[in-house]
């Protein structure tokens, strides 16, 4: 049984723990807040003990738990998964795991120097069943292009428009639509059609310095990938990716319940059922990975997260949008 320690009390934790625990093979045993009271709320939804703390030195380096779940604000993501790292843990942080290439440099060679410990992306959606039946539907038919959406008006955007500042909304905190919904789609055009040969993005920039909404360019020398996201906006289109005359329509590319492929002779459904807690394939794949010491699945998965921001970061600098940190 793997001992679960977890960085942020938000509702996203709770989801993550709940799969957690489904798959057997975690079970919570810290909790680390700023503030102890909100570490003690957290824990009371829990039956078994839980060691508290609000001292974050104190509770990487403690014996309590194995493997650390980050989902802290973006721009603390790096640092504290390269300190649990140094502090031989094992980790799962949510995305986006780093704000530019710098960070993820900083975080090969602590893996590199702590060669025993598993350090995984939360991008739930590229270990879902079926995102991967896309992936091999793609794998036997002739892409001639690709039009992927995820635009979700945020619940926060209300209180940025009020004159508050929300994380998501600052740069402080790497927040803004391409680093929150956008890598979704960035996930899915690597996943599945590869590193684009040239990547750009057009995004439509608030006050705060980061992007509310943007369209992204991916060209693949024969075919070419365009994806809009957003936080501004609420959206309903679905995603397509196009094979001549024929479409393989999505619902949602960051969590697919409906796959149809479409030709001049009709429709077939080719989705298979989704988990109820969309966050138990990935962790079922966490658990499995880490107790299985299979290190060469986690450095694949690595791999495609350092392929996605190496492309994130060179739009994102291209476009404009600095975030601290861009000058290493």
């Amino acid at each position: 049984m793997l001992r679960l320690g977890i960085i942020g009390t938000n509702w996203i934790t709770k989801q993550f723990i709940d799969a957690a625990q489904g798959t057997g093979r975690f079970e919570l045993t810290a909790v680390y807040s700023r503030h102890l009271d909100k570490a003690q709320e957290f824990a009371t939804n829990y039956d078994d003990e839980v060691a508290l703390f609000d001292d974050l030195t104190a509770f990487l380096n403690s014996s309590y738990f194995d493997v650390v779940y980050i989902a802290s604000p973006n721009s603390l993501h790096a640092a504290q998964t390269l300190a649990a790292v140094n502090a031989g843990k094992h980790v799962i942080v949510e995305k986006p795991m780093v704000a530019n290439v710098a960070d993820f440099a900083a975080l090969d060679a602590a893996m590199a120097a702590h060669p025993d410990v598993f350090v995984f992306e939360a991008a739930r959606h590229v270990y879902e069943e079926n995102f991967h039946r896309v992936r091999d539907f793609i794998a036997d038919h002739q892409v001639t292009g690709a039009t992927l959406v995820y635009m979700k008006y945020s619940s926060r955007y209300d209180a940025y428009l009020a004159g508050r500042e929300p994380n998501v909304f600052t740069t402080k905190f790497a927040g803004g639509a391409m680093m929150d919904l956008g890598v979704y789609l960035v996930y899915a055009a690597i996943g599945w059609f590869g590193v684009p040969q040239h990547a750009t993005y057009q995004p439509t920039m608030l006050q705060s310095g980061v992007d509310g909404t943007g369209v992204m360019h991916f060209s693949y020398g024969d075919f070419d990938v365009n994806m809009i996201c957003g936080k501004t906006t609420q959206s309903y289109l679905p995603s397509e990716i196009y094979f001549g005359k024929d479409t393989l329509r999505l619902d949602a590319p960051e969590s697919i319940t409906q796959m149809d492929f479409t030709t001049p002779d009709g429709t077939q459904q080719l989705a298979g059922p989704q988990e109820d807690n969309p966050m138990a394939p990935e962790a079922a794949f966490f658990g499995d990975t880490i107790e299985g010491g299979d290190h060469e699945a986690c450095a694949r998965q690595l791999q495609l997260s350092r392929q996605v921001h190496q492309v994130i970061t060179n739009m994102r600098v291209a476009a404009g949008i600095k975030f601290p940190g861009d000058e290493r």
